[in-house]
């Protein structure tokens, strides 16, 4: 099994100014998509979510001859700060003889990712494709003793040389555009369930490097032929951490972590909501503010949820409404709507507020961290009418 990489991002664009000193636990689910045992998720940091967009998921099965889903691939193609990535898991076919097959299944895979009608360029144009997961990739003609023995002595030149995946790239020029970090953790597989023991079974498999993780940059077109094409000086991904885990133990394969930074000039700097808690203006509503960018198309079924800090995905808030059906007001690019609080307990919480888009399927706007202040502290104006507090 290959666990989802993490990455972190240091975009200068405007979001809001509290989100940057939340803990570093608040991160929320963007995205996922499940095929059989294959699952891929995708969580982000509350400050990056008015940044990212969901463009598309689609899974490529490619067992029983592209019918069955126990191999092939998933995929979640997003827009990062007007980047395109891409995140691919997958599961390749095994066995030592199947080498061949695992790489007609990896170019099938990228083959299979398409997009026609959605606006999206070629994958092999998205300026991140990160691929991981187990591709099943094995030793081949050392002996299961030296190789054992390499492992021991924590000497593992000998097996890299062997290795299909890196023989594979050296033979074929897209393979070789997909990076990885160096294999200095033994290979993850296969163990004996519920121990650190590799194979002892009557099979006794050789150990691999089964479990990986490959990224690659979009190449800019070169100024002439004999200029070498270089990554986009604006997009940079650097690998800070590429190890296995021994203690987990549950499976045959121990699970493989990458950490990523990533830096990024960002081509989208502004959110297309901007949103704004104006306070309490009833002692059930609070009024909300928002702009649109003119670039935003809203939909009826785009709505906005108030939230809990910690909160983990888009259905948790503990109030919503339809921007469409309770808009009171709107001039000069400015909306407003009421929300419903009525039903929330008095806390010392603090609350966002976040703006779906239906037909972008993702968060587009959030706002700056606030509270809501007990209905018993809202000031009276001379006329004895409550007045907005946050």
């Amino acid at each position: 099994m290959c666990f989802p990489l993490s990455a972190s991002s240091r975009p200068k664009a405007q979001v809001p100014g509290s989100l940057r000193l939340l803990p570093a636990p608040c991160l929320f689910k963007v995205s996922y998509i499940r095929m059989q045992g294959l699952l891929l998720l995708v969580f982000a940091k509350y400050q990056h979510l008015p940044f990212i967009q969901i463009l598309s998921t689609k899974s490529t099965p490619t067992g029983l001859f592209g019918f069955w889903g126990n191999k092939g691939g998933v995929n979640i193609c997003l827009k990062l700060y007007g980047y395109y990535v891409s995140i691919i898991n997958c599961h390749l076919p095994p066995h030592m003889a199947n080498n061949d097959q695992r790489l007609e299944h990896f170019d099938r895979i990228l083959e299979m990712q398409n997009f026609e009608g959605h606006n999206i360029p070629n994958i092999l144009d998205h300026d991140l494709i990160l691929w991981f997961g187990d591709m099943n990739f094995r030793i081949e003609d050392l002996g299961l003793h030296y190789v054992q023995e390499s492992i021991e002595n924590r000497s593992y030149t000998d097996l890299w040389q062997k290795d299909q995946l890196s023989t594979a790239k050296r033979c074929d020029p897209l393979l070789r555009e997909f990076q990885e970090g160096p294999l200095l953790f033994p290979p993850t597989y296969k163990f004996d369930k519920n121990s650190n023991n590799y194979d002892t079974s009557e099979k006794k498999r050789k150990p691999a490097w089964t479990d990986r993780i490959l990224w690659r940059l979009k190449r800019q077109p070169s100024a002439g032929s004999h200029t070498p094409r270089l990554p986009d000086p604006h997009f940079y991904l650097s690998l800070k951490s590429y190890i296995s885990h021994m203690m987990y133990t549950i499976s045959d394969h121990k699970p493989v972590t990458g950490t990523f930074d990533l830096e990024l000039k960002p081509l989208v700097s502004v959110p297309l909501i901007t949103l704004v808690p104006e306070g309490l203006w009833t002692a059930k509503d609070m009024l909300i503010s928002y702009s649109l960018t003119k670039d935003f198309i809203s939909s009826s079924w785009d709505w906005i949820g108030l939230y809990k800090v910690g909160f983990r995905h888009i259905n948790d808030y503990v109030s919503y409404v339809w921007v469409s059906d309770n808009e009171v007001s709107c001039s000069d690019g400015l909306n407003q709507v009421y929300i419903n609080i009525g039903d929330i307990p008095e806390t010392e919480d603090q609350f966002l507020l976040c703006y779906y888009s239906n037909s972008l399927r993702s968060v587009v706007g959030i706002s700056n961290l606030f509270k809501i202040q007990p209905h018993a502290f809202l000031e009276k104006d001379p006329l004895g009418e409550a007045q907005p507090q946050i």
